[in-house]
């Protein structure tokens, strides 16, 4: 199951040339993998497929509007749940916190919530705690997914897989939840660049006083409200 975490992991991040080159070997791996299930095979080789074929650079414009200009199928996990709001620091100290204790070190290019890290993390991680941590995100992994569904995209197979792969039913009312969220225009350049106007997230002593650990992490990825920043007042 860790080698198909890390395959999910790459199939969502940015596509680059490396990938395409390595189509033919990873079509294979998902074709071979014990983990997915028929269709979600098929689902896969399909999107290997999309990203391998035409130009890189239209696969790349494509990977930005659905991930980069759409919030609701934002790739950073706590963007859905808690959106500008304070809790979201805390979110990202406790997450940090529990990779630094597994002895997995983050790039610090991304935040700890980028969700093709946080799969990568848990294929370090032994099946159950996987699939557990799996468990607990899979209200976002399924709004994500219908979401892409609904756009015919190739990606909506890595939120298949990975719904198949969690431990555990999703909440449906969190789902639902997360569901009847309003969604962006992505092509409102201005409406974007005013939504994704935010302070930056410090990692710091100061975000909370209480421990963090898997539990408090759990509760925090189970939330589903995505509270808005009031405007600042000039």
């Amino acid at each position: 199951m860790q080698t198909e975490l890390k395959l999910l992991s790459l199939l969502l991040s940015y596509p680059q040339g490396e990938m395409r080159l390595a189509s033919d070997e990873l079509k294979a791996f998902a074709t071979q993998s014990t983990v997915f299930n028929s269709a979600c095979k098929t689902q896969l080789v399909a999107l290997i497929d999309s990203i391998a074929a035409g130009d890189l650079f239209d696969v790349q414009a494509e990977y930005v509007t659905l991930f980069d200009r759409t919030r609701a199928l934002s790739l950073h996990l706590f963007e859905h749940v808690h959106g500008e709001s304070r809790d979201r620091g805390q979110a990202m100290v406790d997450l940090k916190t529990m990779y630094e204790e597994a002895g997995y070190e983050i790039d610090a290019a991304e935040l700890p919530d980028y969700l093709p890290m946080f799969l990568e993390f848990l294929a370090t991680q032994p099946i159950p705690e996987a699939t557990a941590s799996l468990g607990d995100i899979a209200h976002i992994v399924i709004a994500m997914g219908e979401r892409l569904g609904k756009r015919q995209s190739p990606y909506a197979a890595i939120f298949t897989a990975l719904t198949q792969m969690a431990d555990g039913d999703a909440d449906k009312a969190l789902v639902n939840t997360l569901l009847e969220q309003e969604e962006d225009d992505p092509n409102d350049f201005a409406a974007l660049d005013r939504i994704w106007e935010e302070e930056a997230i410090t990692f710091g002593s100061n975000m909370g006083e209480n421990s963090c650990g898997p539990d408090r992490l759990r509760t925090r990825l189970r939330a589903a409200h995505r509270d808005v920043a009031a405007p600042t007042q000039e």
